[in-house]
């Protein structure tokens, strides 16, 4: 964000430094600006260096710096590049800080050749991992993508304007927007204005009206990201280190943020009483609240000792207004990015901004649903639209609604940062889902077949959902992980196509082409064994049973399929064994075999019986080697252990 959300996005590196850069060299000029972070004079002080041919591994990385924290990551990413190339060893963050910021150019495969180099010279690093193990992440996200409609609105100013809140059924949002007659005060990371609560009047297209919430809460510095209780009578929000007009700062100088809570004794009430949370430090940032639905339960940022990365998120419990210890979300939501801007909805679910999580580029907004004892599962990308190559953050929504607010710093904004509304459309995947794509197809000349009825499958080989081919011959079902499923479609004058798959243990598409013979096309003289026609696979039983397995149930679907079309058609079933254990029991064995075939056929698929005959062959026609005394695997003991259905009628 080319602004002052240092309070948001670039976070903990906000400060009220106002040393003054002594008159040295170009570099050196930029180091010390650099080092109160002001931004924009160290980027000017390394570009008059950078001009005239000077550019130091040392430069080039602080050049990237004063971009990338400001969120230019176009720009960033021409400095990160240059001491990518140059410098003879390069430290992983800048990989990462390099392969970020290409991705925000949309430049993702050089991203993720960096990201590899990223991953070999830091494997632990939590970033790494997940890069390496989610190598399909812009799959995952384009499942995500297209569950909402962004709207402009019309009260954004040609500053920053971000973190909107509910409050009272109208809206609080943080601005820096500069106002006639206010003396302009300007913060030297990127010489804007102070941050301030403002709250919305009206949204009315040409007049849009805001005014500044408070004279109690916004002081001479920072105020941003503020959080309502229902009653509307506490707040919690964010401020510099500044209470009871004492300015304090940490031991290099940098004046921290903190969180402070306002009361008030009724909704009508102007004054506030304002005071600062006992967990707060000189040390390090406290910032950008959230509350659970049942607000016992405060969430914010911090950098605290034993953070990950630049910013984590923690929790702390709130009962009679104490608050319980401090814990940190974890591994699952945690990385060694920044993780900030946290929301919980009243689906129970939490969303937040991160750079440390694999995105699109820049600050992306994730979503991890709660668990029913209060852990948190695997973090999920919205996509897009709220997510692009740039920043986006302080995401709020109404669950029930599916309207909600977030900003960003995207192109085409009227500011530096934006609000935008949005209405969702479509639910968000905040578990492990697959999807299944495929397509029917006649087999003989690959053309589509239109309005096939494909039918999802359970384990149990009951039908789930249904739903007729397009124009095109495509279908689509979501599914869920690590499952067992079968898909079949049917339609008159074609023979039945089924496929069985099992889906991935994490979110992702599978696809699958379903090929249908006209039924007119089947060559089945008598003697003809169907199954290599109808693309069944063997029926298998287990060693010494006679009961179907569930994989074998798939495959006699088929058979039923084909006796429904070819009404006339009767079918011998042959049912052999491998060659363990006695000639007589064998032959007793795969009887029992032929019956429980049978059985199904007629019992689960509604067969007429007099179209069904039957016999054991025992271990008399084996497949293989495997005969009596042969050493043989169990996988080939196997292959003798089958059914076959003859054409006698």
């Amino acid at each position: 964000m080319k602004k002052i959300i240092t309070i948001g996005i670039s976070l903990f590196f906000l400060s009220i430094n106002v040393l003054l850069a002594q008159e040295k060299k170009a570099e050196k000029e930029g180091n010390k600006e650099f080092e109160n972070l002001a931004f924009i004079e160290a980027r000017d002080s390394y570009l008059k260096a950078a001009n005239n041919g000077y550019k130091s591994d040392e430069l080039l990385k602080k050049l990237g710096d004063s971009y990338y924290f400001n969120a230019d990551y176009k720009n960033a990413s021409k400095w990160y590049g240059q001491l990518f190339y140059s410098a003879d060893s390069i430290q992983p963050e800048y990989m990462y800080r390099y392969a970020l910021s290409l991705k925000s150019d949309k430049r993702y495969l050089a991203s993720d050749e960096v990201m590899e180099m990223f991953y070999a010279s830091k494997g632990e690093d939590y970033r790494a991992n997940l890069f390496i193990n989610e190598r399909n992440y812009l799959e995952e996200i384009e499942m995500q993508s297209g569950r909402f409609e962004i709207i402009n609105v019309p009260f954004n100013s040609a500053l920053s304007d971000f973190a909107p809140s509910y409050y009272q059924g109208s809206l609080i949002y943080s601005s820096n927007r500069e106002e006639r007659g206010a003396t302009k005060r300007v913060h030297d990371w990127n010489e804007q204005p102070f941050l301030e609560l403002y709250k919305l009047n009206s949204t009315e297209v040409l007049k849009p009206t805001s005014s500044k919430f408070s004279s109690k809460i916004n002081s001479i510095y920072h105020e941003s990201t503020a959080i309502f209780t229902k009653d509307a009578l506490t707040m919690y929000f964010t401020r510099n280190n500044y209470t009871n007009e004492d300015y304090k700062q940490d031991d290099q100088g940098t004046n921290r943020l903190k969180l402070y809570r306002a009361t008030r004794i009724d909704r009508g009430s102007t004054e506030w009483d304002v005071v600062e949370l006992p967990f707060n430090s000189d040390q390090y940032s406290v910032a950008h609240p959230a509350l659970s639905p049942d607000e016992k339960t405060l969430y914010f940022a911090s950098d605290m000792p034993g953070t990950k990365g630049l910013s984590d998120l923690y929790k702390v419990a709130i009962k009679d207004s104490v608050f319980g210890p401090i814990e940190s979300l974890g591994d699952i939501i945690n990385t060694e990015g920044r993780e900030t801007f946290p929301f919980v909805s009243e689906d129970n679910k939490l969303y937040f901004s991160s750079d440390g999580h694999v995105g699109l580029g820049g600050l992306d907004v994730f979503v991890s649903e709660f668990n029913e004892d209060e852990t948190l599962g695997d973090v999920f990308n919205l996509g897009r639209p709220i997510n692009g190559t740039e920043d986006d953050f302080t995401f709020i929504m109404d669950s029930k609604t599916g309207l909600g607010y977030f900003a960003s710093n995207r192109e085409g904004g009227v500011g530096d940062d934006d609000i935008y509304s949005f209405k969702m459309y479509k639910p968000l995947i905040s578990r492990c889902q697959q999807a299944i794509t495929g397509v029917v197809l006649e087999k003989n000349n690959e053309l589509p077949i239109a309005e096939a009825t494909v039918y999802l499958l359970d384990e149990e080989n009951k039908v789930i959902e249904e739903k007729l081919s397009g124009p095109d011959g495509s279908f689509e079902f979501d599914l869920d992980c690590s499952q067992i499923y079968s898909i079949r479609s049917t339609k008159a004058s074609y023979l039945p196509a089924e496929k069985v798959f099992n889906t991935p243990s994490r979110t992702g598409k599978v696809e699958r082409t379903l090929q249908m013979r006209p039924s007119e096309d089947i060559p089945a003289p008598l003697g003809t064994d169907i199954a290599p026609l109808l693309g069944i696979n063997i029926i298998y039983f287990d060693l010494d049973k006679s009961f179907i397995r569930k994989d074998a149930e798939v495959e006699l679907r088929k058979v039923i399929d084909f006796m429904n079309v070819y009404s006339k058609v009767n079918i011998d079933v042959r049912s052999h064994t491998d060659s363990r254990n006695t000639s007589a029991y064998n032959i007793d064995l795969s009887n029992r075999r032929a019956k429980a075939t049978i059985d199904y056929l007629v019992n689960v698929g509604g067969i007429n019986r007099s179209r069904l005959t039957g016999e054991g062959y025992g271990e008399t026609q084996l497949r293989n080697r495997c005969s009596d005394g042969v050493k043989c695997s169990e996988s080939e003991h196997q292959l003798n252990r089958r059914s076959e259905f003859i054409i006698v009628k």
